[in-house]
């Protein structure tokens, strides 16, 4: 019996030692979540042994951005297959606050896009419409926001006729935002328009 009553009262202090050595700091709970890391290229637990000497580097799967207009990142590889040229004064990426609207400029690039993937160069090729917010608010609306900004993209290139299986609209929200003030939160908030590799 005095062994079942130590027991008892050992449980709630085991408990209470588990939970510190958890940690209470952990992502979610009290502290924004980090974009994951992009050298992670094997899912956790899983290694690969082998004789042969170290691997090469492979290419860089992110793409520079070359073209932008007020919503707009258009990558250098589209931009360049495509003929897409600068516009003339160099135009900040930005959708308006809280909006996912398209400004005119916006919908002029992506006609160009447009004829570009369904008559041009890149006729049949996929590519990704990435949807990013400024840092302000909480993360989980800023999700929501950067697919509705892409997702706005992706109507305006199926109306032009682009189709709807050449393109993947996703959301990075917050996760990359960088800003600190009006003209770095304006930056954040794009539609990045990349060649699916």
């Amino acid at each position: 019996m005095a062994h079942r009553l130590t027991l008892r009262a050992a449980l709630p202090a085991f408990a209470l030692v588990s939970l510190a050595l958890v940690g209470c700091d952990a992502p979610g709970l009290t502290s924004k979540v980090k974009s994951p890391s992009k050298a992670a290229a094997q899912p956790t637990g899983q290694a690969t042994t082998t004789s042969a000497g170290l691997p090469q580097r492979a290419a860089p799967t992110s793409q520079s951005p070359a073209v932008f207009t007020p919503g707009l990142s258009v990558s250098d590889l589209i931009a360049q297959a495509c003929g897409i040229k600068p516009r003339g004064k160099a135009v900040m990426p930005s959708f308006e606050y809280d909006s996912a609207a398209l400004a005119e400029a916006d919908r002029e690039m992506l006609g160009e896009i447009a004829r570009c993937l369904s008559e041009g160069a890149l006729k049949g090729k996929d590519v990704v419409l990435v949807g990013r917010t400024d840092a302000r608010g909480e993360p989980e609306y800023n999700l929501t926001l950067g697919e509705s900004r892409a997702d706005a993209v992706h109507r305006y290139l199926v109306d032009l006729g682009v189709g709807r299986g050449q393109m993947r609209a996703t959301s990075r929200g917050e996760i990359d935002a960088s800003g600190t003030d009006e003209e770095g939160w304006a930056n954040d908030r794009r539609v990045d328009i990349e060649l699916a590799l």
